[in-house]
């Protein structure tokens, strides 16, 4: 059995926001396996399913981003399922949008969300990291502050262009992670879903908020 857990933080507010990426990662997964309907488990939302021949519980926890530890370790504590079978997907902005990276263990980058799992679990599972780029890698020349950057949703030209794509590539292809080929899900996915040059994003839509 593994865990899919997503991260975001909960309520219509933040939605359509970067830091939400990880939310809308495992939703576009558990909609393409037909996974069960979400339903509250603990602090959690919760989807269960098979990709291939392996069950699959996804989660969204529901404590905002910078507790999503606890809820975490809960399910995994409850389907005893150990955290070198849990995959975490979440926004890093250190990664050129519309890129995807997969690891095991490593540190937090300064993610909230990513640190808080690591002290309620350790660093050994695998982090799915979605790139949506810094400020001004998507808007040249613009100055907008980090924490306000994650916050804010997704521009139009990157609903409309890459974000579906990506999202749509990971679902496809994310039975390649249940059977811990993640060379060949990075792969498959950057040929599915190529990330945009940076120069293609629309300055005109950089006041867009949630």
């Amino acid at each position: 059995m593994l865990l899919f857990a997503g991260l975001g933080n909960p309520g219509s507010d933040y939605v359509g926001n970067r830091h939400n990426v990880g939310f809308m990662a495992v939703d576009a997964i558990a909609t393409r396996h037909g996974f069960s309907g979400w339903k509250a488990k603990g602090a959690s939302l919760i989807a269960e399913g098979r990709i291939g021949t392996e069950k699959v519980i996804a989660i969204k926890p529901q404590s905002f981003m910078n507790r999503s530890g606890g809820p975490v370790a809960e399910i995994a504590r409850f389907y005893k399922i150990p955290p070198s079978d849990i995959f975490v997907f979440y926004d890093e902005i250190d990664l050129a949008a519309g890129r995807i990276r997969v690891k095991c263990s490593g540190g937090h980058g300064g993610h909230n969300g990513i640190r808080d799992i690591d002290r309620h679990l350790g660093q050994d599972y695998w982090r799915v990291r979605i790139g949506v780029g810094r400020p001004e890698q998507v808007i040249p020349g613009s100055q907008i502050d980090i924490r306000k950057w994650v916050l804010m949703d997704f521009m139009s030209s990157e609903r409309d262009g890459w974000l579906p794509h990506l999202l749509d590539a990971i679902a496809s292809e994310v039975d390649r992670l249940t059977a811990h080929d993640e060379g060949g899900f990075m792969s498959r996915v950057a040929h599915l879903a190529p990330a945009p040059k940076p120069d293609t994003q629309d300055k005109d839509d950089s006041e867009e908020t949630v």
